[in-house]
C-alpha cells in the first residue's frame, strides 16, 4: 500500500508519498490548484504559483493607460488609404477569437480574419466558425492537406506524445504567412498565455509577438520542422503551410503582433458571455475532462491533448480552468479541488461525443496501439503501479494519481 506523509513546508503546499518504494514529491500552489509539474510555471518561498502572482499584479496596471498605448499602436498600422486590411486576427471560431473580432472592430479596425483550420473539424466548430463570418469580416480558411496532417498528428503523438503538434505549429505559422502574402504587418492574438497561465518572468510582460517568442512558444518544442522532413515519406513541399516565412520576408511587410491580453484585461468566462451574446454556440453539456461548456469546441482531437497533459504532468483541462476562476474569486481553491477530482484526467473515451476509435481513424491507429502509446508517455512518480511497475487501473482505463485526494 502507499504510505503518506504531509507538510506544511515554504514553497507550496508538500505531499510527500512512497509507493513500492518510489518517493514522489508533489507540489501545488496555496492559491490555486496548479502544480510544480506544470512546465515553467514556479512557486515562490510562500507556495505561490507564477500564474498567480502575476494576476495579482494586474490590480495595479493602469488600464485607461493601457488601452491609450493600444489605440496609439493601432493608428499606427491602420491602412491610411484604406486600401488594404488593417491587421490580421488569427481565429478558430472559439469563444476567444470571437470576442478578439468584436473586440477589433469596435476599436474601428478592418480585420482579415485567418483560420489554420484544425486537425478534426467538430460540427460545432464548424457553425461557430461561420458565425465569425456573419460579424461581418472577411476571412481566409486555410486547410492543409489532410493526408499530411494525419501523418503529422501520428507522428507528433508518437514521438512526442502531442497529436496537436500540427495544429499549434500552424495556428503561428498560417497566420504569418498569409500576413506577409498580404502584406500586412500586424497580427493582432488574443491571450499572452506566459502572462496568463504562468511562464518564465521575461516573457510576462511581453506584448509584441516576434519570430524567436513564436519558435520558442508556438507549439514546436521537442520537435521542429525540419525534424518531419524524410519521415514518412513527408517532403519539405508538405511542410510549407508549417514553416515560417524568411527572415527577409518578414523585414520586407514588418510582420509584428501584440496581445490584447496585455492591453485589455483578459477573462476567458466573460469572453464566452459576450461571445454567446453574438451567436457563439457552446457544448450542449460538459465538455469531456472538463467543468465548462464553452471552451475547446473544434476539435474532436482535443480530448487526447489534455489527457496527454494528465500522463506527464498530471494535471488537465479542469485545473486550468478551475484555477483561473480560483484566482477571479469565483471559487474556492476547496471548490475547486472538488471539481479536479471529478473530471480532470479521465480516458478520453469520447470528446464532443465522438467516440475514440472514430478519432483515431484518419491516423490508421486502433485504441491498443493508442493505450500503449498512452502508458509510454505516462510519468509513473505521479500514478500508482503494482509490485511490477504496471500502472494500476480501473475498469475504464482511468489512473490514479498517488494520494491526489489529500492535496
Amino acid at each position: 500500500m502507499a504510505d503518506g506523509r504531509r507538510g506544511n513546508e515554504a514553497g507550496g503546499e508538500h505531499y510527500e508519498f512512497s509507493y513500492w518504494g518510489l518517493l514522489t514529491v508533489l507540489k501545488y500552489c496555496t492559491k490555486c490548484m496548479l502544480p510544480d509539474t506544470k512546465p515553467d510555471l514556479y512557486l515562490d518561498d510562500e507556495g505561490v504559483c507564477s500564474a498567480c502572482r502575476y494576476f495579482e499584479q494586474r490590480v495595479e496596471i493602469d488600464w485607461d493607460q493601457r488601452s491609450a498605448q493600444l489605440h496609439e499602436v493601432l493608428d499606427r498600422y491602420r491602412s491610411k488609404d484604406r486600401s488594404n486590411y488593417d491587421c490580421i486576427v488569427p481565429v478558430s471560431g472559439g469563444k476567444d477569437s470571437t470576442w478578439q473580432v468584436l473586440t477589433v472592430r469596435e476599436l474601428g479596425m478592418n480585420p482579415l480574419c485567418v483560420s489554420a483550420t484544425t486537425c478534426d473539424l467538430s460540427e460545432l466548430g464548424r457553425k461557430n466558425m461561420d458565425n465569425i463570418k456573419q460579424l461581418g469580416v472577411d476571412c481566409v480558411e486555410y486547410s492543409t492537406n489532410p493526408l499530411v496532417r494525419a501523418k503529422l498528428n501520428r507522428i507528433g503523438l508518437a514521438q512526442v506524445g502531442d497529436i496537436s503538434w500540427p495544429e499549434h505549429v500552424s495556428i503561428f505559422t498560417v497566420p504569418v504567412r498569409i500576413a506577409v502574402k498580404f502584406r500586412v504587418p500586424l497580427i493582432i492574438w488574443g491571450e499572452n498565455p506566459q502572462s496568463e497561465y504562468g511562464g518564465p518572468a521575461v516573457n510576462a510582460e511581453g506584448n509584441i509577438l516576434d519570430r524567436r517568442w513564436l519558435e520558442e512558444f508556438g507549439g514546436m518544442l521537442g520537435l521542429r520542422v525540419a525534424d518531419m522532413i524524410g519521415v514518412e515519406g513527408l517532403a519539405k513541399e508538405d511542410l510549407i503551410p508549417f514553416t515560417y516565412p524568411t527572415d527577409d520576408e518578414l523585414r520586407d511587410v514588418g510582420v509584428s503582433g501584440l496581445f490584447l491580453g496585455y492591453f485589455l484585461p483578459w477573462d476567458g468566462f466573460i469572453n464566452a458571455l459576450i461571445s454567446e451574446a453574438h451567436g457563439f454556440t457552446p457544448y450542449s453539456s460538459l465538455v469531456e475532462g472538463s467543468m465548462v461548456n464553452y471552451e475547446n469546441l473544434d476539435n474532436h482531437q482535443t480530448g487526447i491533448h489534455d489527457y496527454f497533459k494528465f500522463l506527464k504532468y498530471g494535471f488537465c483541462r479542469t485545473t486550468d480552468i478551475a484555477s483561473l476562476h480560483v484566482r477571479r474569486g469565483r471559487l474556492t481553491r476547496h471548490q475547486a479541488k472538488n471539481l479536479i477530482l471529478k473530471h480532470d484526467g479521465k480516458f478520453p473515451w469520447t470528446y464532443l461525443g465522438k467516440p475514440l476509435e472514430d478519432i483515431l481513424k484518419p491516423l490508421d491507429m486502433t485504441v491498443d496501439e493508442f493505450v500503449q502509446i498512452c502508458d509510454r508517455f505516462t510519468n509513473k512518480k505521479i500514478f500508482l503501479t503494482d509490485s511490477k511497475g504496471n500502472l494500476v487501473k480501473d475498469n475504464d482505463g482511468n489512473l490514479t494519481k498517488v494520494n491526489y485526494d489529500n492535496s
